[in-house]
């Protein structure tokens, strides 16, 4: 009897785990009750502030996040007089909602003040009552985050200089791959599946060399979740890092093997042509001869991301090769 469920990964640290998933840095945490406009009454939350985004988990171990709200537009944050003992109430004003704050005591109260309020003014608030090791945590908080947002601006100048090289794109099928492999990171892929559900939740993509691979899922069972499997390849097999390792022949087996152990319930996530807002679409399909008088088929794909993820497709399928090639002598 197939299992419902997907296989339980290797147990990894809630910190780590976090950290890879937000892939933003953690300034402050703790617990905080919060009121959004959808919300009829205050929800419990542990709560981390990673960059200017505040990280909502249902259990302090859990380490997928259940809601999130990005706070970098703030206009103000006002206080609010409450009728409960040693607790402190606030509002942060957004551009779209205001959301109501509410911490277990009036301490935790004013940290979450003041580490909200470096990172959205990008300095260090004078009219929080804090002890001094405190502000001491407020300036380095203050000094990071300056630094994380030079390094994000410089980002966008760097995929700029990418899209103006020549495009030649190709995907041949003397190396095939799923058709969910994509040449993206971890958290490029937690965004593709979190933003396209209906595309599928299943992708494949490479791992952190040019041998292995990792295969990323979206599951909503109990609600939404985001999980993470290496891929192992050894020899001619790949090797599934789970609980109890499963090894198959070939990386279509690998897909193929999550979508019958979950009785389909994950399907490979797959770009589809004729959706508007799809990020792929077919251009061309061409022809070639190769240096050895090969026939194959020469798929192009267009958009910002496609020709990235066809370039690098067949990159790393050489690369996969010279290192077997190598491996033999």
């Amino acid at each position: 009897m197939m299992a419902k469920k997907p296989p339980k990964p290797a147990p990894r640290r809630i910190f780590q785990e976090r950290l890879k998933i937000t892939a933003l840095p953690m300034y402050f945490e703790g617990f905080l009750s919060v009121k959004r406009a959808a919300y009829q009454e205050f929800k419990r939350y542990w709560t981390e502030l990673r960059g200017t985004t505040l990280f909502f988990y249902t259990e302090k171990k859990n380490t997928i996040y259940v809601d999130k709200l990005d706070i970098i537009d703030l206009t103000c944050l006002t206080d609010q007089n409450s009728t409960e003992k040693n607790c402190a109430k606030f509002t942060l004003v957004l551009p779209k909602e205001e959301v109501q704050l509410k911490t277990e005591n009036t301490e935790s109260g004013e940290e979450w003040r003041g580490f909200i309020l470096t990172v959205t003014e990008l300095s260090v608030p004078q009219h929080v009552s804090l002890l001094p090791g405190q502000v001491i945590r407020l300036h380095e908080v203050l000094e990071r985050e300056k630094k994380r947002r030079i390094e994000t601006q410089q980002v966008p100048n760097t995929s700029l200089e990418k899209e103006k090289e020549p495009i030649e794109d190709y995907v041949d099928v003397l190396n095939p791959m799923p058709v969910c492999f994509y040449t993206v990171s971890r958290k490029e892929a937690t965004e593709m599946l979190e933003k396209n559900p209906s595309l599928g939740n299943m992708i494949l993509r490479p791992g952190s060399d040019s041998r292995n691979y990792s295969i990323t899922i979206r599951q909503e069972i109990d609600m939404p979740r985001i999980k993470h499997y290496k891929v192992m390849s050894i020899g001619k097999n790949y090797t599934i890092e789970l609980e109890k390792p499963v090894t198959l022949p070939n990386l279509f087996s690998v897909i193929d093997y999550f979508v019958k152990e979950t009785r389909g319930n994950l399907r490979p996530f797959i770009y589809s042509n004729e959706d508007k807002l799809g990020m792929f679409f077919t251009l061309l399909l061409k022809c070639r001869w190769t240096q050895h008088n090969a026939f194959i088929f020469i798929w192009c794909r267009g958009s910002n991301l496609g020709p990235t993820c066809a370039r690098s497709r067949t990159q790393h399928g050489r690369d996969k090769r010279e290192a077997e090639e190598k491996s033999t002598h």
